[in-house]
């Protein structure tokens, strides 16, 4: 009997794959569960425009994501933060001062997808940092600490 998953199972398979299982596993076990649906010619027809519909939405959404890539890779930061005259800083600079900063330049960027490979920054100087818009979408921004 072929079904269509709606959840990843173990040693079965993915979501939205078409597999093939015993009938009395589907309809006592997978069926009822709400794990799949009874792979009929008008299930697999729906299936295949939510997959295509699906798939046209996330490109819209990596093209958007590679736009604002492109925006971003000419911006560059300055932080002013409080230091002493050896160039420590009183506290530490993080992904959420980087945020603001962008903020001010007009990008509302979520703290959460900025990574900064150091983790916390406690002197004056230049740093990178990683904006992750999409899964293949990465873009390096350039910022530099100085004190105030």
């Amino acid at each position: 009997m072929e079904v269509i998953l709606l959840q990843d199972i173990q040693n079965l398979g993915y979501k939205d794959d078409i597999v093939i299982v015993k009938k009395g596993y589907a309809r006592n076990y997978l069926i009822p569960q709400g794990i799949a649906v009874n792979a009929t010619a008008a299930a697999k027809k729906v299936h295949a425009e939510n997959l295509k519909q699906r798939a046209h939405k996330k490109e819209k959404i990596k093209e958007e994501a590679q736009a604002l890539a492109e925006k971003l890779k000419n911006v560059s930061l300055t932080i002013g933060a409080k230091a002493s005259s050896k160039g420590k800083i009183f506290g530490s600079v993080n992904t959420i001062q980087l945020s603001e900063s962008l903020k001010e330049k007009g990008f509302e960027i979520d703290r959460k997808i900025i990574a900064i490979k150091e983790d916390l920054i406690k002197e004056i100087g230049s740093y990178t940092a990683k904006i992750k818009l999409h899964k293949e979408v990465e873009v390096e921004i350039p910022f530099e600490i100085v004190a105030e």
